[in-house]
């Protein structure tokens, strides 16, 4: 009977994620197809790996005592290839999480550069808020987040990724750009269009305008900065986003920048992962989202984008 890294693949997941079911999801195979991988594994050990009961799995002592050498076999055959400059032969997904600023400033670049060293490995995307793909990092549906903190939990693997500022953006129609100080008083004359619920720059705004009680702000909070974007080119209302968002809009006069004296804090991105249990291809990733990022921000300077 035949030992191959398939076994020790579908062992590790059955065993990080408790499931039989959610490893073959995670591997793209069957059930079935997971199952008679494990048991070929426990044939050819002669042991008991894992016992299985009413759909929960729980690892023998055998199967603890062979989990971590399991993860380093797999670890040291990724080191092999690369070592061996023979990146093209790893296989495998990737379950990207990305915020939505990404996807709209250097995410194609990213993929790209991914694609040229890694080809045979097929990227998964999903795009939320940042603190959704927190929860889906630790819940393990996704092996890297491309996100902005704060964070409520530490990861083992993490590369910086930057810092981008926002800005105030409205529609020339509104006139605010051509005040020279723009007062609270002047954006509460216009809905504000801002971030989801529930994060850092929404909370901030709001916190900045309650200082105000007396004035009738109307927050407007949305899931998606796309959408405010087309509404503040629109006129529906003045906005706080990230430069890096809407460098074209304010090449082409659509939208104009207001001179407020205050913005939310700058927005800090990071590549988190699981350092410990990750394929060694994960952290090659956010290394290359880190050098992507790198060269995005360079760029965006260059061109007079806002880079404090």
């Amino acid at each position: 009977m035949n030992f191959n890294l398939k076994q020790l693949e579908a062992f590790v997941w059955v065993a990080d994620l408790g499931s039989f079911r959610k490893a073959a999801d995670r591997l793209n195979t069957t059930q079935p197809n997971i199952s008679f991988r494990i048991s070929t594994l426990e044939s050819v050990l002669d042991a008991t790996l894992m016992e299985r009961d009413a759909g929960s799995v729980r690892l023998t002592s055998k199967g603890l005592e062979l989990l971590d050498h399991a993860r380093k076999v797999l670890s040291t055959t990724d080191s092999f290839l690369e070592a061996a400059n023979q990146e093209t032969l790893l296989n495998g997904v990737l379950r990207l999480g990305v915020t939505e600023m990404i996807v709209h400033t250097w995410l194609r670049d990213f993929l790209k550069t991914l694609k040229e060293r890694y080809p045979n490995v097929t990227v998964e995307l999903t795009v939320d808020l940042s603190a959704n793909l927190e929860k889906e990092l630790f819940d393990r549906s996704i092996d890297l987040a491309l996100q902005s903190g704060p964070f409520s939990r530490q990861t083992s693997g993490n590369a910086e990724l930057g810092v981008f500022p926002l800005i105030w953006i409205a529609s020339p129609e509104t006139g605010l750009h051509k005040k020279t100080r723009v007062k609270l008083e002047d954006l509460v004359q216009f809905p504000v269009l801002t971030h989801s619920r529930g994060t850092a720059p929404y909370e901030a705004v709001a916190n900045h305008f309650a200082l105000r009680r007396d004035l009738p702000v109307r927050l407007v909070p949305s899931s998606n900065l796309a959408a405010c974007i087309h509404m503040a080119i629109d006129g529906f209302g003045v906005a706080t986003v990230p430069a890096s968002m809407v460098t074209d809009e304010l090449a082409s006069g659509e939208l104009s920048r207001i001179k407020y004296s205050w913005t939310p804090e700058s927005l800090r991105f990071s590549a988190r992962y699981d350092a410990e249990k990750s394929a060694q291809f994960v952290m090659k990733a956010a290394e290359i989202a880190a050098e992507t990022s790198g060269r995005f921000a360079s760029s965006f300077a260059a061109k007079g984008g806002v880079t404090n």
